[in-house]
């Protein structure tokens, strides 16, 4: 047994070994065709499109589309149609090969603030480019508060209603301006650097006086794009069309405190809250000396700084031609216009403080709308006054104790 189990296996390893070398010799001669196989056959080209991202050095074009994807996912999606990439276009068959990386095209540039004010300002403009503005902060434009009884006046004046059409509301905050939006369709932001306009300023404050010499110099831009204007402020009601009643060989035309009967004597007590200027070399040379004459009087009311200048002979030189609005037609609380038949304007002047200007802006409307419903002989002939002022009544004998005087050294 032992025997034949031992020849058994010396048996397989003959016929193992008699084998072994014709196998190995096929394997390597087939290895060898292989390798000849590869060597000979054509290489498989890169796309155009790869070459170009792999030789800029730029991802490829599908993986920054995902990227810009999840990027975008966070804030809302975009109405506008997304950019076209140079690499999303067709590429030619002799598109050269490392070419500049993908641009952007068909991307508007961002409208400039000067351009934008310019658009506004044309889109409002009459037919000889006169635009109505006003300014206005957050305090100031609240619901409820004085842009609402503002707006409210043009809208039941006589023939004023149109011209909210014309009116561009300067906002001096985000939050004016988007009150601003939500109300009405000619608006722009005005937001000078490192002041803050939102709140409350108090009469003659610092903030306020730099709020009121920022819009002065505002207004001098206005004129110098070719736009003539009417300056009110926001607490001005408007119950007709003043444009019939300016003059016509004035310049620069102001409303007062109090007018003395001429409408070119200097002595006059104007009001900058209330202004018709034209847009003409004389009246931009003027507004352009009047608030350089600011670093004469540090700390001075641009109202009281035009007080002083307008004796002055630089203002004669230039030429512009100065002229004071009646209180007749351009009324206010410091001198009423007593005539409900021929007044344009009424202004809450002499008046300090938000709740006392609301109460007494209310009541004038009031007033309008119980003359307006009267029969038209008798709106003629009745002796219809105002009510007010009431919260804003001012101190005996006021104007008699305050006459302007004209400055000593000039």
């Amino acid at each position: 047994m032992k025997s034949s189990s031992a020849f058994g296996i010396k048996a397989g390893e003959s016929v193992t070994r008699r084998w072994l070398s014709p196998l190995l010799f096929l394997a390597v001669v087939a290895l060898s065709f292989t390798l000849l196989y590869r060597a000979t056959a054509p290489s498989v080209p890169f796309s155009q499109t790869s070459l170009r991202v792999e030789l800029t050095g730029a991802a490829p074009a599908v993986v920054q589309r995902q990227e810009d994807a999840a990027v975008a996912s966070d804030p809302p999606p975009s109405s506008s149609p997304p950019p076209v990439l140079q690499d999303d276009l067709p590429v030619s068959s002799d598109a050269v090969v490392g070419s500049d990386p993908p641009v952007l095209q068909n991307v508007p540039a961002q409208e400039t603030q000067d351009a934008k004010l310019e658009r506004v300002l044309r889109a409002a403009a009459t037919e000889d480019n006169t635009v109505i503005l006003t300014s206005l902060n957050a305090f100031w434009s609240t619901p409820g508060s004085v842009l609402d009884v503002f707006l409210e006046s043009f809208r039941i004046g006589n023939g004023t209603s149109e011209l909210l059409n014309h009116l561009v509301i300067v906002a001096v905050d985000d939050t004016a301006y988007e009150r601003c939006r939500a109300v009405h369709p000619h608006c722009i932001d005005f937001k000078p650097e490192g002041v803050d306009f939102s709140g409350e300023k108090v009469f003659n404050s610092p903030e306020y006086l730099e709020m009121m010499w920022a819009r002065l110099d505002f207004l001098r831009v206005v004129l110098e794009k070719g736009f003539n204007f009417i300056f009110s402020d926001v607490d001005v009601m408007w119950f007709r069309n003043p444009l019939p009643y300016f003059y016509p060989d004035g310049d620069f035309q102001i409303s007062c405190d109090n007018f003395l009967g001429d409408p070119t004597n200097l002595k006059n007590w104007p009001n900058n809250g209330f202004n018709f200027v034209r847009s003409n070399n004389r009246s931009i040379e003027f507004y352009k000396y009047w608030y350089a004459s600011r670093s004469r009087f540090p700390g001075v009311h641009e109202q009281n700084v035009l007080n002083i200048i307008k004796y002055e002979q630089h203002v004669k030189d230039i030429g512009v031609k100065i002229r004071f609005l009646s209180t007749e037609r351009f009324g206010g609380f410091c001198e009423p216009s007593k005539d409900l038949n021929k007044v344009c304007t009424m202004h809450a002047n002499c008046c300090i403080g938000l709740h006392r200007k609301i109460n007494d802006l209310r009541a004038m409307l009031d007033d309008w709308r119980k003359f307006t419903s009267l029969p038209p002989d008798v709106r003629l002939s009745s002796h219809f006054g105002w009510s007010i002022p009431q919260s804003c009544r001012l101190p005996p004998g006021y104007f008699s104790k305050n006459k302007e005087k004209k400055p000593d050294h000039l």
